[in-house]
């Protein structure tokens, strides 16, 4: 079946089978589904932070209308108060107002900056009021902090389903991190710092649930991409920020343990483990998904190894430059050479990026 082209709906206008406006809805269509990945040529995955300067100078008067409400009342999620009521009452003051900004911002102006902003500030409100329940009923400080959790998780979830903003997805999903982590504190477990939530080795459960719950986000991740392979619509958006999330969880345990272990065979198998993970990264033509994750590695490795890491670094960052170059052709080759498997034909299109670098 050949495609139709601008000059087949232009004769169905001029055959009087369709409107003008209903040929120009149907070539903008075509265009998004198209057009975006050849005018990208397999350089980039779609990723916008704001649209003009315009929302940037919105978000700046957001930041200081929420700082001026927070002086006003005086109490904040960064606050400890006596007044317990209002602590709770302003938090959904907060979100209230918040939503009310994103009806407008969100859902009428479409514009992306002030969004992020909004849902970050309705992500606050939520855990001051989940908070502020947990004062009110007099809970012990780990249960309160699991209840402000699983009530900001559950207003966010809410709030995505109303707003639809990608971002928010990622604070959800941080949400039922910090709300897993709450509750296994309060079954027992002593309360974790930062290397526990990633050191397999560490006593706890806090790792395994880490990276349990970062191949979770992941699953989800991939669901919201094959949905929209084309990547042209919000489902695309939260798969990027998912993966933001679910790759530090997942690539950060399995590098700091290996880091802890520090033995030649353990750094051998971290190379193996951080190749395994650009190789899938290429598959599902994810750069955010090894960003992020490999990002956090070299924050790590200096933390963990000092100067000792600085080569280890030097070579990874060679590695991802020579990625980043040969990307597309790269993923053509793979994806062509690789069987065929559940889920192939809903990745993104590999054959138009092949095409082209050999051309």
């Amino acid at each position: 079946m050949s495609d139709i082209n601008r000059d087949d709906v232009r004769a169905a206008v001029g055959a009087g089978m369709i409107s003008e406006a209903q040929a120009a809805s149907l070539l903008a269509l075509s265009d998004a589904r198209r057009g975006t990945r050849e005018h990208m040529t397999g350089l980039d995955e779609p990723f916008e932070l704001f649209r003009g300067f315009n929302e940037i100078f919105i978000v700046v008067g957001l930041v200081v209308l929420y700082a001026g409400w927070l002086g006003i009342t005086g109490v904040s999620i960064f606050s400890s108060v006596d007044q317990q009521w209002s602590f709770s009452i302003f938090g959904l003051i907060s979100m209230l107002a918040t939503g009310i900004l994103a009806r407008y911002f969100t859902i009428r102006r479409r514009m992306v900056a002030p969004s992020i902003a909004l849902s970050i500030m309705f992500g606050l409100g939520a855990l001051q009021f989940g908070a502020g329940l947990g004062f009110i009923l007099g809970t012990s400080s780990v249960l309160t902090q699991a209840l402000a959790a699983a009530i900001a998780t559950l207003f966010l979830g809410v709030y995505y389903v109303i707003f639809r903003v990608p971002f928010s997805i990622a604070l959800l999903a941080l949400g039922v991190f910090a709300t897993c982590f709450a509750l296994f504190s309060l079954n027992g477990a002593t309360d974790p710092n930062f290397q526990d939530l990633f050191l397999l080795t560490a006593d706890g459960p806090f790792a395994i649930l880490t990276i349990g719950l970062g191949i979770v986000g992941l699953i989800i991740a991939l669901r919201f991409d094959m949905s929209d392979p084309h990547r042209i619509t919000r489902r695309s958006a939260s798969g990027f920020w998912l993966h933001v999330v679910a790759a530090p969880a997942i690539v950060n345990t399995v590098a700091l343990t290996l880091f802890q272990a520090q033995s030649i065979t353990a750094q051998i198998v971290l190379i193996l483990f951080i190749s395994l993970m650009a190789l899938f990264a290429v598959i599902i033509d994810r750069r955010s998904f090894l960003v992020s994750g490999v990002g956090y590695v070299v924050a790590l490795s200096l933390t963990v190894m000092e100067g000792g890491a600085f080569a280890a670094i030097l070579l990874l960052g060679l590695g991802l430059v020579l990625l980043g170059a040969y990307w597309e052709v790269l993923r053509g080759s793979l994806m062509k050479q690789l069987p065929d498997f559940p889920g192939k034909d809903r990745l993104p299109p590999w054959a138009l990026m092949s095409n082209e670098s050999t051309s």
